[in-house]
């Protein structure tokens, strides 16, 4: 089993000018601990489940800049990308430089999004979800023909929504064979058969029967499509927490968490992502790491 670490809030101890140190506190401590991987949601404003709206929210992909600057083994990526965001070309780039830059770290995330309150609210579009949809398949069309070695492909691409006519990717992504993709939602008709097709791994919500029905349509569709499904790695995003060792203040244990997340095991997850309330207390970070992953990692 592998850990991922969701960055959720940057409501720190102290002014803005702390937020700096602190997320670079944060992310040295999980790096050094052994979290395999190291995320920031894809959001302008915070989000409901999390905090207020104007709570301090850092845009991901400038945040996983600085954030490849303060680690050296975790892989790091935006949990997931709003596809309307950005267009297909740019999220590439991004990804591929983020990869380049990191020493071939990056994850590429994406999803069909859903916070139309930011979108509104900074004055960009926001399109009908079948549309969103559509443009996450171009996208992952145009993903795999840009990270074709060496340096993309000269071929036109005629998508539903984009016809990009030169794909060139220079400099090319240090993963090989392109920067992992993977694809955040559970949706069984659309968002897993784009999973079987395009990506590396899926992200999923939801408890050990939950997650486990994902896994069995993904695997449908694998085998409709004849994709290999041992070829896609089975990643779930689960809420957030605060550990100590003895459980007070409403806090999880050690084995609290080991059984837990060894019930999602056994439901088919290979790679855990959680937030921590109250991150900046890195000492949460340094017990999962003595108390927690040793006792999962063979799973």
């Amino acid at each position: 089993m592998k850990f991922g670490l969701q960055v959720s809030s940057f409501t720190f101890p102290g002014d803005n000018r702390e937020i700096a140190p602190t997320l670079e506190r944060i992310v040295r401590t999980a790096d050094a601990v052994g979290f395999d991987s190291i995320w920031v949601m894809d959001h302008l404003f915070q989000i409901r489940s999390v905090g207020a709206a104007d709570e301090p929210m850092l845009e991901g992909w400038t945040a996983l800049g600085f954030i490849a600057a303060h680690t050296q083994r975790a892989r790091i990526g935006l949990m997931v990308g709003g596809i309307h965001y950005r267009h297909p070309g740019i999220w590439v780039k991004a990804a591929t430089t983020l990869d380049v830059l990191s020493g071939g770290r990056a994850w590429l995330g994406l999803g069909a999004a859903w916070n139309e309150e930011e979108s509104r609210g900074l004055g960009f579009d926001f399109p009908p979800l079948g549309t969103r949809f559509e443009m996450l398949e171009d996208t992952l069309r145009i993903a795999h023909d840009m990270f074709e070695a060496p340096l993309g492909t000269q071929r036109a691409l005629r998508g539903t929504h984009y016809q990009p006519t030169r794909l060139l990717n220079s400099p090319q992504s240090i993963s090989r064979p392109r920067v992992p993709i993977i694809i955040g939602g559970g949706g069984e008709q659309k968002t897993l058969r784009l999973v079987a097709q395009y990506a590396d791994a899926a992200n999923v919500f939801g408890g050990p029967e939950r997650i486990h029905r994902k896994w069995q349509v993904l695997k449908e569709h694998c085998e409709r499509l004849g994709r290999p499904y041992e070829e896609i790695e089975r990643s779930t995003l689960q809420g957030a927490f605060r550990i100590n060792r003895d459980g007070s203040g409403g806090a999880v244990t050690p084995d609290n968490l080991v059984s837990h997340y060894g019930e999602l095991a056994d439901a088919g997850a290979q790679h855990v992502l959680f937030s921590l309330r109250d991150a900046h207390d890195t000492a949460q970070l340094e017990l999962l790491g003595t108390d927690v992953f040793p006792h999962l990692r063979d799973l």
